[in-house]
């Protein structure tokens, strides 16, 4: 699937969205093991889906290339291209001594 910032994406298996932060090319995105599609997601989720994503957290590769908000929470694990998604962490504040 080709990809860009402010694209809208839909589980196919579960009622989860997401909307693309950073990233651009060809790359095959998959929630619960079935493609993400631009497409409505499905009222109802597949059951025996292992994980879930959470609703405005930041999902990451590990180069920090691709980034997705997650806008509705779904059962399921978000990958890219077979290697899992995890959820980026928050930036740490400067101490205010």
């Amino acid at each position: 699937m080709q990809i860009k910032p402010g694209l809208k994406l839909a589980s196919g298996v579960s009622p989860a969205q997401f909307v693309v932060i950073r990233g651009a090319g060809e790359i095959e995105l998959t929630h619960g093991g079935a493609p993400v599609t631009i497409e409505a997601p499905v009222d109802s989720a597949a059951s025996g889906l292992a994980g879930e994503v959470l609703v405005g957290k930041r999902y990451s590769d590990d180069s920090g290339d691709l980034e997705l908000l997650c806008v509705k929470a779904g059962p399921g694990t978000l990958a890219a291209d077979g290697i899992e998604l995890t959820v980026k962490a928050a930036k740490a504040l400067p101490a205010s001594d």
